[in-house]
């Protein structure tokens, strides 16, 4: 039966790192399968055959990583001489090697997932792979810019990175936003042969909570409406691009980021819902024209004043506005001392709410949001149901 060993060739120059190869011996044939893994001469211990690993080193994070990438190659050469010699047919050296060339090269997680975020980016899924990129991001602070193969990647990791993330403050369902990213990426990982499957997200939750009540009554988007920010243009914006996102049923903001002009026809705003491709159209109102008329501008082909160039850089003027208008929208909820934070998600919310408190029934609500099915527009409204059992609980208690 082959033998594998791992060996190590030192440069012949001096304070230069060396190579690792992979040394096969079979029918006492020998053949050097050369890695890219260069490390020092003292990073190598020629009794045992393996790395030297300090606990104390700028380079502890990258042998770390070299480590588990021959562990993963070389237990993928046991594995073509055990299938090998299961056969029962004869099998040479090079056949071995061969078989090992045809296994894809070993990949780090920040490279595999720089690799998917690329390919995100290639199929226009400009959106998801923000979420794929905040998540990397995270993850890197997290292991302080250090690199890991898949080997490492396992459930105890997948723990002390969820601490992490709720000591940085972050929610239940945000946590598992970053997880159910991860879990699909080590899926991948998994199915294209660079691990095999651990089962890291076992201990960490990948669940989503039912959410806090977004919906705000009435009289909450009528004083947000009576707000006066006329001497801080940046609110007044942040105010103006929430209701008009509330006078339209609860539009999204990357949907109101690209209207044009031309979508204002005859007193009807058309659009298409970017999520869903879904035609939507609108009844113009009054109380829409007055904000379109507070930010006219000629120049500009968008209606409002979201985008302004219609061109490559599309991207970049969308992610700084969103960031601007909701930064203001956080303000106003805060000065308003709202129990949640001030989202889209809220003129959304509460126009579904108040169309439902004022007996619109649920197909008009449901076609109004744009929604596929009536279960969807369920979910919207399920919070809702709960503050009339409050109403209803407190003329109860108010007879103790």
């Amino acid at each position: 039966m082959a033998s594998i060993k791992l060996k190590f060739r030192p440069s012949s120059v001096k304070g230069k790192t060396g190579i690792l190869s992979y040394q096969i011996i079979h029918h006492r044939l020998t053949r050097l399968i050369r890695t890219s893994y260069q490390i020092m001469p003292s990073e190598w211990d020629d009794f045992t055959g393996s790395l030297l690993i300090p606990t104390q080193s700028e380079r502890r994070a990258h042998l770390l990583l070299i480590r588990d990438q021959t562990n993963w190659e070389m237990t993928r050469l046991k594995d073509i001489i055990n299938e090998q010699e299961r056969t029962g047919v004869e099998y040479t050296i090079d056949d071995i090697v061969a078989s090992f060339r045809e296994i894809p090269p070993v990949e780090s997680v920040f490279h595999f997932m720089h690799r998917c975020i690329d390919k995100l980016e290639r199929q226009k899924r400009g959106r998801t792979a923000e979420g794929y990129t905040s998540t990397m991001n995270s993850f890197i602070q997290f292991r302080n810019n250090e690199d890991l193969s898949f080997e490492s990647f396992d459930s105890e990791l997948m723990e002390m990175y969820e601490v992490y993330l709720k000591e940085k403050g972050l929610v239940k369902n945000s946590t598992s936003y970053y997880m159910r990213i991860w879990r699909t990426v080590y899926n991948l990982a998994v199915e294209e042969g660079y691990t095999t499957d651990k089962k890291p997200f076992k201990r960490v939750y990948t669940g989503v909570d039912k959410t806090v009540k977004r919906a705000v009554p009435f009289d909450t988007i009528k004083a947000i409406k009576e707000l006066d920010l006329t001497l801080e243009p940046q609110l007044e914006l942040a105010k103006d691009i929430f209701l008009f996102s509330f006078y339209t049923r609860g539009m999204s903001f990357i949907d109101m980021a690209h209207l044009k002009k031309s979508n204002l026809q005859n007193g009807i705003l058309t659009y298409s819902r970017k999520k869903t491709g879904q035609k939507l159209t609108i009844l113009w109102e009054e109380l829409m024209q007055e904000i379109v008329d507070r930010y006219k501008d000629d120049s500009s082909e968008y209606l409002l004043p979201i985008l302004r160039y219609c061109d490559i850089t599309d991207r970049k003027q969308y992610k700084v506005k969103a960031k601007q208008i909701g930064r203001g929208l956080n303000k106003i909820g805060l000065r308003l001392e709202l129990k949640a934070p001030l989202t889209f998600y809220v003129a959304r919310h509460s126009w579904a709410s108040i169309a439902q408190d004022r007996k619109v029934s649920t197909d008009i609500i449901r076609e109004g949001l744009g929604h596929d099915n009536e279960k969807t527009t369920h979910i919207y409204l399920a919070s809702i149901s709960t503050s009339e059992i409050d109403r209803a609980n407190q003329i109860i208690l108010s007879g103790l």
